[in-house]
């Protein structure tokens, strides 16, 4: 997942779940379409928008118009890559993403990707051999600013760490439930002061795993959702500092996404953000300390922002 909204538009994990039962599913097309949807949608709105904001401008306006970039790109270097109380990658990952912004800055389009430095081991199910995989990722997403405080975002993450290397064979367009790499989110962003935002995501259509097997076989969707409140609660200079806690529970199943049986605090922790200037650059870096109290995991990921 991308990595703005003040660091909570993360995006990714990295997730293999395994065919169950021999069960296998075909293309998932309902989340595909879930996607596409979403996209148009958020598109439309912000043509309709924008043609009901039009205005005569002024001189100043004209000025400010010239400065505008419809197109934009960033990059990321990283310790390890974390997302909503998972270790996503727990190597050195490079992370890049391309958007395109409208002029009203309402709208957002656009693609990130994140590739490792490092390896992990991964078994391939063909000859039971251990063989090096690297994290890869390559996600699509699209954002709608109703307001200041107000956004919704669809996300569909595309991780496909791993999948050549056990064996299997890569169709980067699946979403197939058992697949275990592509799924996606419907999240809302809401500022509730202007140091604190909550954040929900929702996953679609029980995409990579996020089911439960039923008795006879068949699966039945979990709609998992991650609830997550950030708040800046220090700043002096260009220091700041944000704590976060976020949870994850299912309204229809016991399993959730996240957790290893019914809903749980997954992802509590603390960032802090600081400008290095080497020369005339300015290098924004920010540390997270994380801890998973389901998993009983803590870690310290370092995010330098390139570019």
């Amino acid at each position: 997942m991308k990595q703005n909204q003040s660091e909570l538009l993360t995006k990714t994990q990295s997730f293999s779940s395994s065919t169950k039962n021999g069960v296998t599913r075909s293309f998932n097309q309902g989340a595909f379409k879930i996607t596409l949807i979403c996209m148009c949608l958020l598109f439309n709105l912000n043509n309709v928008w924008a043609q009901d904001e039009k205005t005569e401008l002024s001189e100043v306006e004209r000025a400010t118009d010239d400065d505008y970039k419809a197109f934009t790109a960033g990059a990321h270097l990283k310790n390890m890559h974390t997302w909503h109380g998972f270790v996503v990658h727990p190597g050195a990952v490079f992370a890049t993403n391309l958007e395109f912004n409208s002029r009203d800055k309402k709208f957002t389009f656009g693609v990130w990707g994140g590739a490792s430095l490092t390896s992990v081991d991964v078994v391939n199910k063909n000859t039971g051999d251990y063989v090096g995989a690297n994290y890869k990722e390559f996600s699509i997403y699209t954002v709608y600013r109703f307001s200041d405080k107000f956004f919704a975002e669809a996300v569909s993450h595309n991780n496909y760490t791993g999948v050549e290397e056990r064996g299997d064979k890569l169709h980067y367009w699946s979403y197939d439930k058992t697949q275990g790499y592509n799924f996606v989110d419907l999240n809302f962003g809401y500022m509730v002061t202007d140091n604190t935002l909550l954040y929900l995501a929702t996953i679609l259509a029980g995409g990579s795993g996020d089911y439960e097997v039923q008795n006879d076989g068949s699966f039945k969707d979990s709609w998992t959702h991650y609830l997550e409140i950030k708040s800046k609660v220090w700043e002096k200079d260009d220091y700041k500092l944000s704590l976060f806690a976020g949870g994850a529970w299912s309204f229809t199943t016991d399993k959730t996404f996240y957790t290893e049986g019914a809903g749980n605090l997954i992802n509590v922790g603390a960032s802090l953000s600081k400008n290095v200037h080497i020369g005339n650059y300015k290098m924004p870096v920010e540390v997270t300390a994380m801890w998973n109290p389901e998993k009983e995991k803590t870690v310290l990921q370092l995010d330098l922002t390139i570019f």
